[in-house]
This record gives C-alpha cells, sequence and structure tokens, in this order.
C-alpha cells in the first residue's frame, strides 16, 4: 500500500485535489497569469508544455509514490499546483515543493492555508517525524514565504543540480519536525485568521 494515497484536502479558501491530465487547461490558464514558466529559477510549465509537466507529475506518483495536487481557489478555479515529493516512508519524511500560483492568487490566504492542510495531513495523517521544502537560492519570493510558514533553514546544498542550460543550481534546504508542528500549525492559522 502507497504511504500516500489520493485525498482531497478542502479548507475555506482553497481546495487540493490529485492532479489527473483533465486539469491541463486550468493550469495553463494559471501559469499564463504572470507569465510564470519565464521566471527562470521555476519550473513552472509554459501552455503549451502543460502536458508534458501534468506527465511527470503523474509518472512520479507512479514511480516514486508522489502527489501532486492543483489548487483551486473558493470559486472551484484552478490557480496553482504544488506536490508531495521525495517521499520516505521508512523514515516517514516528505518534501512539499514544486509549488507555484497564479500572480492573482499570490502573498494571498490560498497559499497559507494549502500549507496547514498540506503540512496537517502529513503530520497527523501520515504521521511524518518531518517535511521539508527546498527552493532555488535566487528565488528570494519563496524563501521568504517558507521562512514565514515558521520553517528553519537547514542548510545549502551548492552545485545540487545542473540546469538545461548547463548552469548550476544551489538548493535551500528547510524543513519543520514533529515536535515544531503544534507551534507552527497555531502561527498558521494566526496568518490566516488576522484581518488584511
Amino acid at each position: 500500500m502507497p504511504f500516500i494515497e489520493p485525498v482531497t484536502l478542502k479548507g475555506k479558501h482553497a481546495t487540493l485535489e490529485p492532479l489527473a491530465r483533465e486539469h491541463e487547461a486550468g493550469l495553463s490558464r494559471a501559469a499564463a497569469d504572470g507569465e510564470l514558466w519565464r521566471l527562470w529559477y521555476t519550473s513552472v510549465p509554459a501552455p503549451d508544455k502543460t502536458a508534458a509537466y501534468i506527465d511527470t507529475a503523474l509518472k512520479m506518483r507512479e514511480d516514486s509514490g508522489a502527489m501532486a495536487f492543483v489548487v483551486r481557489d473558493s470559486t472551484s478555479e484552478i490557480v496553482g499546483c504544488t506536490r508531495y515529493f521525495n517521499v520516505d516512508a521508512a523514515n516517514r519524511r516528505l518534501e512539499i515543493g514544486h509549488t507555484w500560483y497564479a500572480k492573482r492568487a499570490q502573498r494571498s490566504a490560498i497559499n497559507t492555508e494549502c500549507k496547514i492542510l498540506l503540512l496537517t495531513h502529513a503530520f497527523e495523517k501520515l504521521g511524518c517525524i518531518a517535511v521539508e521544502f527546498r527552493t532555488h537560492w535566487f528565488n528570494q519570493a519563496s524563501r521568504e514565504a517558507i521562512l514565514r510558514l515558521g520553517a528553519k533553514q537547514d542548510g545549502v546544498l551548492r552545485n545540487h543540480q545542473i540546469h538545461p542550460d548547463g548552469g548550476y543550481r544551489d538548493t535551500v534546504v528547510f524543513s519543520i519536525i514533529e515536535s515544531e508542528w503544534p507551534t507552527v500549525k497555531r502561527h498558521l492559522h494566526f496568518l490566516l485568521e488576522r484581518p488584511r
């Protein structure tokens, strides 16, 4: 039995549902809002590459137990994507990443609620002892967002990956561990409920 089963996670501002091929048009529209694929340090698909992006995510589910989700806002419109991956069931660890949102959904309650949903499921249903987040050294917005969650920076993996153009990626690694989860959860609910 897989460590992570397909599940839909629902909140007030966002719903996460397992990624499927029928989400292609919605994901293309979301990525077009802000032309997110033009950010060289991200892996957001260009509209003509969304099908391949979905195929890769579904292959990760099949081959390594990852679980990709589309993110829907309160109107049920697809506004982004995220996933569990780098799943280590024996050690009850996973990573949350490949996260991106349409420009209109960035810095909104959506990301905070998605992280509450994903982290609650990881720690309270799957019994994880640690959840990691990783991002490109140059993705300052992502680094700041991860820190705002309450994750702690573990370190930097220098020359961690090679980009398709031959350049190197330094990866910043963050995590939340099981003993920190109650305080992080309280903090995230505070962020979600405070007036904007």
